[in-house]
């Protein structure tokens, strides 16, 4: 398949996207500090300038992707890349922290119908092989970088002001979407994909909102609170709902029948971890570097920085070496190198040099992204039906975000428990040590999850070894029989 100029444009259009997404993702993180400071927010509501927008990619992501086979990939790409533009310039004007995460929200809405819808055009536009993969190594390439460069320009912007940061993806996806009118091609509707789940998508998304408001109103209210126990109730209620319905609905955003393949629920739980603790890290790491050892935005962005370089320059040969030597023993390296990684950070002080405490952690956990991320992402459509490669992916991002918004909650929780009313350094020190702890503890989870796998390997390699046996004895037989001279 030869790829000319028009077919290379629809690429790099529906690349801006996931490119807009790791941008505006890491741009916020480097400027929670300087919100926090102008619009005199705690740290249990600073976090849900983050979770707002994990919650709501993550809650309605399978319903995006049942909407663009509905309604038409271009159409829905189109009208969400709109949405999100226009929300990023309204929320950079936010006077309060009530409409900046709502504002975060409806971002993180209007993600989730834009990726995948970005997704289905490139593996309805390129075909099953070296073309699509190509098309798939660049598309996760794309993500790496913007996530880094956002770590650039949101620390260069939060100097001007934190308002920037949340302006300045507004102009980009118009950029972006003004291309993708030019060069997304026509899709159809496709009749056959069946109707909206709407309660499915409510009641997960719900359900989800209710655990977080739950773990992190505990501190203020109590674990054994009339209010958190309710909530928790309420969040049990509602997912529990969420499974009924999928159970019961014609056409359910979740087939839960596909749960019973062993790589994927690996894959799901695995990078719930792997999501999860990182974004609790990186707002820990953020805060440590600006509020104790008093770096600015820009700093505490160039020592984030070489992360996402790894990232960007080592995942898209990952491939070849998981075609020789597997998902299993890769995601093991990878969710090793978190552990690793988290449990130096623990070293942190309140002078410590960056490169003999966080620059050890930065750089192995850039090695594990590296390597885990895409290693993850093969092995969460593995086995998986042709028909059901869209629900395997969906399933997998959903728990990426889902992961993001839980692990924050309860790592923001453990951290504002032991500041409320501490202003000592040394308190504040041992808080986010408390944190970091968690999120060491969550990581080492996710390889406990991994190290499963190896059962699985064993099982398959002892399968495929009595099948070689069995048809080498049946050749044998049939050579013998070939050999023996007829009566």
């Amino acid at each position: 398949m030869t790829w000319d100029a028009r077919l290379w444009g629809a690429l790099l259009v529906v690349c801006g996207v996931i490119f807009l997404d790791g941008l505006d993702v890491s741009m916020v993180g480097m400027s929670l500090p300087s919100i926090g400071a102008d619009l005199g927010v705690s740290l249990a509501s600073l976090q849900w300038v983050v979770t707002g927008y994990v919650l709501g990619y993550g809650g309605l992501l399978l319903l995006g992707g049942r909407t663009a086979d509905l309604l038409g990939r271009r159409r829905v790409f189109l009208i969400a890349l709109a949405v999100f533009a226009v929300v990023s310039m309204l929320s950079s004007l936010a006077s309060n922290p009530e409409l900046l995460i709502a504002a975060r929200f409806v971002k993180g809405v209007a993600a989730a119908f834009t990726a995948p819808a970005a997704l289905s055009i490139i593996t309805t536009t390129f075909h099953e092989g070296p073309d699509r993969n190509r098309a798939l190594s660049i598309f996760t390439t794309c993500a790496a970088s913007g996530f880094s460069m956002g770590l650039i320009l949101g620390g260069a912007l939060t100097e001007v002001g934190w308002r920037w940061t949340f302006l300045m993806p507004g102009p980009v996806a118009l950029i972006v979407l003004l291309f993708a009118i030019k060069l997304i091609p026509n899709s159809p509707r496709d009749n056959a994909a069946g109707g909206y789940d709407v309660p499915g998508a409510i009641t997960v998304t719900a359900g989800m909102l209710s655990l977080v408001y739950a773990v992190v109103g505990a501190e203020h209210a109590g674990w054994v609170s009339l209010q958190t126990i309710g909530l928790f109730a309420l969040a049990v209620v509602l997912l529990a709902g969420f499974v009924a319905i999928e159970l019961r609905t014609k056409h359910p955003l979740v087939r839960l029948g596909i749960l019973r393949n062993a790589s994927l629920r690996r894959a799901n739980l695995a990078i719930l971890t792997v999501f999860g603790s990182y974004v609790a890290f990186q707002l820990i790491g953020t805060l440590y570097l600006q509020n104790l050892l008093g770096w600015s935005s820009f700093e505490t962005a160039l020592g984030f920085l070489p992360a996402g370089l790894l990232v960007a320059t080592l995942s898209p040969n990952v491939g070849k070496i998981v075609d020789r030597v597997g998902t299993e023993k890769m995601i093991i390296v990878a969710m090793a190198l978190f552990v690793a990684g988290y449990a130096l950070s623990l070293r942190i002080g309140p002078e410590s040099a960056y490169f003999s405490t966080m620059f050890p952690t930065i750089m192995l956990l850039g090695l594990g992204f590296a390597i885990g991320f895409p290693s993850l992402n093969i092995q969460a459509v593995s086995g998986v039906p042709d028909h059901e490669q869209g629900l395997a992916s969906g399933l997998f991002n959903t728990s990426n975000q889902v992961g993001g918004a839980v692990v924050l909650a309860i790592v923001t929780a453990v951290i504002s428990g032991q500041t409320a009313g501490v202003t000592a350094p040394a308190g504040v020190l041992s808080a986010y040590k408390s944190g970091l702890g968690v999120v060491t503890g969550i990581a080492a989870l996710g390889l406990v999850i991994a190290l499963t796998g190896l059962h699985g390997l064993r099982a398959r390699r002892a399968a495929e070894e009595a099948e070689a046996a069995e048809l080498a004895a049946v050749q044998d037989e049939l050579k013998a029989e070939e050999m023996t001279p007829a009566a």
